[in-house]
């Protein structure tokens, strides 16, 4: 049954649309700048796992974790958004580091890397590519991505 509104056979003024593509580009781009910081959150999280597995230190760390999740609700709170949902999507995430962790201290440790040569060779020095991922695998950046400095911790 057709009423003769806009909004029931799908047809919306060229302003609508263009407001909504607006609108869904601006949250596309959210979404990949939140899929860029969760990787580069994780590169940092796997220097702490291998660090906690050289140490054979555990995997999860209670105290740290409630820390972060008092400060995130905060943080939540400030930017008015729902601060059950922050500590829900943060609890997701620490769920999946510790899994990784756990995976790290298991793990055969990595090889040696030769110590360089004395003297300089004719050859032009290996580079490693310009971004690890999390699980260890080497991926370029996109290049339209600025490189981002080393974890510090």
């Amino acid at each position: 049954m057709n009423t003769g509104d806009k909004h029931d056979t799908g047809e919306t003024d060229d302003p609508v649309t263009a407001e909504l593509t607006r609108l869904r580009e601006s949250i596309d781009n959210i979404d990949a700048a939140v899929v860029h910081m969760l990787a580069e959150r994780f590169k940092c999280t796997q220097q702490v796992g291998l660090l906690k597995a050289r140490h054979h230190l555990p995997p999860a760390d209670p105290p740290r974790e409630a820390r972060q999740i008092a400060r995130l609700r905060q943080l939540a709170e400030t930017a008015n958004l729902d601060p059950a949902f922050a500590e829900k999507l943060l609890n997701f995430i620490i769920a999946e580091v510790i899994r990784h962790h756990e995976r790290i201290a298991v793990a055969p440790p990595p090889p040696a890397t030769p110590a360089p040569p004395a003297t300089p060779t004719t050859a032009p020095p290996a580079t490693t590519p310009p971004t690890d991922r999390y699980d260890g695998t080497h991926s370029p950046s996109p290049p339209h991505q600025a490189a981002w400095p080393p974890c510090p911790y």
